[in-house]
Formats: structure tokens, C-alpha cells, sequence
């Protein structure tokens, strides 16, 4: 699995989570967000990751702390060799 699987799947598991604990829809959270409403599903699904704008507009229509969709994925610099992402314990480049 390569980093951005590795990411959007992260991402994806977050969101979900996120909406649940809301108690949203992905249609109502489209709404509230501004997005299309197949947005909410490819995110969830990991078919894509999302834009900074649209990550800033689901963290405040969750109103939660946009870290929240970050929860487990960690950017490690590599020093003398190329970083790496932690997503869940495990690596990627």
C-alpha cells in the first residue's frame, strides 16, 4: 500500500468516525460543508483526499478540532534521509 492509500484510508476511518459521533448524514454533512454530496462518500471510501479548503470545511461543520481528522497520522522528518509518514503504526514514504 503506498503513503496516499495509507492516508486516505486514515483520513477516511477519521471522518467517518467524526460524522457518526456527530450524528450526521454524509447528505447532511455535504450541506452543511458546502460540498457535493458524492463528496462525503469518495472521502469516506478513500477514493480521494481531501483539499486544505475542504478539509478546513468539514472541520468546522463537525465542529470539531480539525487534529480530529488527523487523529493516528504523523509526519516523521527523516534528518539526513527522507521523512516518512506514521499512519497508524505503520510507515510510508
Amino acid at each position: 500500500m503506498n503513503k496516499d492509500e495509507l492516508l486516505a484510508r486514515s483520513f477516511a476511518a477519521n471522518l467517518k468516525r467524526c460524522r457518526r459521533e456527530a450524528g450526521l448524514s454524509q447528505e447532511e454533512l455535504s450541506i452543511r460543508a458546502s460540498l457535493h454530496r458524492t463528496a462525503i462518500g469518495q472521502l469516506e471510501r478513500c477514493e480521494r483526499l481531501p483539499h486544505f479548503s475542504t478539509f478546513v470545511k468539514l472541520a468546522g461543520s463537525l465542529q470539531i478540532e480539525p487534529t480530529e481528522l488527523l487523529r493516528g497520522i504523523e509526519w516523521q522528518p527523516g534528518g539526513t534521509r527522507l521523512g516518512r509518514y506514521r499512519v497508524g503504526g505503520r510507515a510510508g514514504h
